[in-house]
């Protein structure tokens, strides 16, 4: 049987940041910790907000007891969450940074591609570096010629 339920343990205004401080406990018997987007849904329901608006802090687990503490902030709206909380914990919450963790990887280039830029890098340098070798041995013969051209003319 997986139940899951929310106790709030304490209720706290605060003014100064426009948000009301959470604290909770999750006794979720026959299942793990559940993740944020449930225990967001969940406080949402019991304090009547909208969800977006809700970013869960922090949860503790006990090992061996199917019950978890946790801390959440609830605030008015949320652009005041996104200017107040720090960018992993927006993450973490899946506000702020929408993008998925495969959404940042397209845009990475991978460990192959900078493994081939890398080379073909190296690959630059030497043919430059070998012309440059050989415009100096041409130099080089140019003048030992032109030597051998002045000791005949001797």
């Amino acid at each position: 049987m997986n139940i899951m339920e929310i106790e709030i343990n304490e209720k706290k205004n605060n003014p100064l940041f426009n948000r009301t401080e959470v604290y909770f406990t999750i006794i979720h018997e026959g299942e793990g910790t559940p993740n944020r987007e449930i225990i967001r849904t969940e406080i949402a329901d019991k304090l009547n907000v909208n969800k977006e608006n809700i970013i869960i802090n922090n949860i503790h687990s006990s090992f061996g007891v199917q019950k978890s503490k946790g801390y959440a902030k609830v605030y008015s709206t949320p652009k005041k969450a996104e200017s107040l909380e720090r960018k992993y914990i927006l993450k973490r919450n899946q506000l702020g940074g929408k993008e998925s963790k495969k959404d940042e990887k397209k845009d990475q280039p991978s460990k192959e591609e900078i493994k081939d830029a890398e080379n073909l890098e190296k690959k630059e340098e030497k043919v430059e570096k070998d012309k440059i070798e050989d415009k100096q041995e041409k130099d080089e013969k140019v003048d030992d010629d032109a030597g051998k051209i002045e000791e005949k003319k001797e």
